[in-house]
């Protein structure tokens, strides 16, 4: 069982600041998030789109933005369960909770902050009506781990970063990469776009546009072993590809998935937070902060979900060290002091005596 100080449901910008205003107070901090990696929909959806209202930025890419977060809570050392969806909350006697993940990881805290944006993310299926009889047989909704498709026939359905993205990456590890957009026109970043053309004139990846993948095949032991694209022009063309492996990139859908049933207060698939004092849901020792909460004048902003993350870990220290007093110290005159010994702090000045 995982113990920790603070269990964090959602690794994105909000649930990652957590850790560096936790860590602050010496709180240590634990994350669970169903996707593969951190940064929530930053790193997965759009890691190379600008953002333009996190202060001090004028401008910063969201995959970048993510980068910057993981190294500033680096020295915090915390934990993380990914590819793993909180799915039950249980109150202990001892007024702890006890969370479990659909693959039976169990987590133990005093508090919990549900950081989950817009909620767990589901991939968006293409409509290929056997496409479930091939999941975990060839056809994958995201890319865990690239060496699985080292010298293997992969084709990709997407116009987005993500689709642009792993074809740009797998062209180095696949045997034959294969990208299928239903348009000519992608919505991915320009350089992405650019740069695969670059690769399609080089004879590293396929393109194949206007086109959707319309069937799946298997061989003898059920596994894909090829998939069936209609080509839109004039006249409709059907093209057979031998494949190893499909990866459907469509983006994902948020739900608010299990969460909904742990008796929280729901109000249009947000949850509802008391106040704005500390963001403390209608269970006692359960915070929501960032997309996920409502509350009246609730903005949906990154910058926002920061300030909420900064008061929530006040409450939080309160509910855990209820008979100490914590002073606030500023960082620019106290420094940042890492679990792992490292310590960040202004050079101070030199005093000398007057003669």
């Amino acid at each position: 069982m995982i113990k920790t100080d603070i269990l964090i449901i959602g690794a994105g910008p909000t649930g990652l600041f957590t850790v560096f205003e936790a860590g602050l107070l010496k709180l240590k901090c634990h994350l669970i998030d169903a996707l593969p990696q951190p940064g929530g929909q930053c790193a997965e959806l759009y890691p190379k789109k600008p953002i333009y209202d996190i202060p001090g930025f004028p401008e910063v890419l969201a995959g970048d933005l993510v980068d910057n977060l993981m190294e500033q809570i680096k020295s915090f050392e915390p934990g993380f369960t990914l590819a793993e969806r909180a799915e039950t909350i249980e109150k202990l006697e001892d007024d702890t909770f006890l969370v479990t993940t659909n693959k039976g990881t169990q987590h133990n805290a005093p508090i919990v902050a549900i950081a989950g944006g817009l909620g767990s993310f589901e991939p968006r299926k293409p409509p290929i009506p056997n496409i479930a009889d091939f999941e975990d047989k060839g056809v994958s909704y995201m890319v865990k781990d690239p060496e699985i498709y080292r010298n293997k026939k992969v084709v990709i359905a997407g116009g987005g970063d993500s689709a642009l993205d792993w074809s740009i990456f797998l062209a180095d590890i696949a045997e034959e990469v294969t990208l299928v957009h239903r348009r000519n026109e992608f919505r991915g970043a320009l350089d992405s776009v650019d740069r695969v053309k670059e690769l399609k004139d080089l004879g590293k990846i396929n393109l194949i546009t206007p086109a959707e993948v319309d069937g799946l095949q298997a061989d003898e032991n059920g596994h894909l072993s090829s998939v069936v694209i209609k080509k839109k022009s004039e006249a409709t063309e059907e093209i057979q590809l031998e494949v190893d492996h499909f990866i459907p990139l469509f983006g994902l859908s948020p739900k608010l998935g299990p969460i909904g049933d742990w008796g929280l207060e729901i109000e249009k698939n947000a949850i509802k937070v008391d106040n704005t004092l500390d963001y403390q849901t209608n269970i006692p020792g359960i915070y929501a902060i960032g997309d996920v909460n409502t509350y009246p004048g609730k903005l949906k902003l990154i910058l926002c979900g920061f300030h909420e993350a900064t008061l929530m870990c006040q409450s939080a220290y309160k509910k855990i060290h209820p008979d100490k007093k914590y002073v606030m110290k500023y960082t620019t005159v106290g420094g940042v002091t890492g679990f792992d010994g490292t310590k960040k702090e202004a050079p101070k000045a030199v005093v000398k005596a007057i003669d």
